[in-house]
């Protein structure tokens, strides 16, 4: 251990500081939150590191950013591989100047996913291939001007997934399927964004910092520093908030809940995978049409109207 990370090893001990240094966690989104964990993360020891952002810092962004003024006009990716590695000249980053469609072959040698991404399709799009990928990942949101936020870690399939999670937990989110077999999230806003107005740094360094401790604390899972939480996701206000209705949340207090995975989702549900799977095994099982087109399972299936 170097006298860098003497401290940070006399908290949580050598063994699980080296621990972390063999971690490797995705980040998509390098904005205000995936940037100020991905810096936070490599601060407390965590070692590998896949950046992803299509976005470039301007000058708008710096006073809601990690990165500064030395930054503008770098894409948002390489600006916080530069600073990790100012912290830890050793980190292993993979900087990928894109958009995640494009770089899915990136998720497959992670430990566990940040999803800090402001447009909501596109979380729903990660959340189907996180559950292919069997990958945990990490959720956080800020709510409008900053009053409090939420957190979640999606284990697919020992719980909700994001799209089951979203529609609880999200005003407006309501899936179903459309009438040419495709999922409808009912996002909200043109831009398929969650209409809201900015709050400030310090309200996202909030919810950011608290997402960063439970991100270490899932890597940490299974050793003598892992503690288990009491839901699984945790919703903090920083002003007085109605969590709950009819029961005004105090500022910067916080309420711990757990959301159910919905057995009849339309993305995870028991029902519509376990008559997948017995699909695949070509066994006896049955399906109806709805669940098949909601699967989104390829087949060269034919079907053709009885005659009369």
């Amino acid at each position: 251990m170097s006298n860098m990370w003497e401290r940070v090893g006399r908290l949580i001990g050598a063994d699980n500081l080296d621990r972390l240094a063999e971690k490797q966690v995705g980040v998509v989104g390098l904005g205000s939150g995936g940037g100020f964990v991905a810096l936070s993360l490599a601060m407390c020891g965590v070692g590998g590191f896949v950046l992803v952002d299509d976005d470039v810092l301007e000058r708008g962004n710096v006073t809601r950013h990690v990165a500064d003024l030395r930054s503008l006009g770098q894409n948002k990716a390489a600006a916080v591989a530069d600073l990790i590695w100012q912290r830890n000249p050793d980190a292993r980053i993979d900087v990928r100047a894109g958009a995640i469609e494009d770089h899915w072959d990136c998720l497959d040698a992670i430990d566990l996913l940040v999803v800090a991404v402001d447009n909501e399709q596109v979380k729903y799009t990660i959340n189907e291939k996180c559950l292919e990928k069997r990958l945990i990942a990490s959720y956080a949101g800020v709510y409008e001007r900053g009053e409090g936020g939420d957190h979640v870690i999606i284990k697919p399939y020992a719980g909700p997934c994001y799209a089951c999670w979203a529609e609880a937990t999200r005003e407006g989110v309501k899936i179903a399927m459309n009438s040419v077999g495709d999922l409808d999230y009912g996002m909200i806003g043109a831009e398929g964004t969650l209409a809201s107005e900015p709050g400030l740094w310090v309200n996202v360094t909030k919810v950011a910092g608290i997402q960063t401790d439970l991100i270490l604390n899932e890597l940490l899972r299974g050793t003598a520093a892992y503690a288990e939480m009491p839901a699984n996701t945790l919703i903090v206000s920083n002003t007085y908030l109605d969590i709950i209705e009819g029961a005004e949340s105090d500022p910067h207090s916080g309420l711990w809940i757990e959301i159910e995975r919905d057995p009849d989702c339309l993305v995870c549900g028991e029902r519509l995978q376990t008559g997948v799977s017995l699909l695949a095994r070509d066994e006896n099982a049955s399906i109806s049409l709805e669940d098949l087109a909601a699967s989104r399972l390829t087949t060269d299936i034919v079907i053709e109207e009885a005659e009369d």
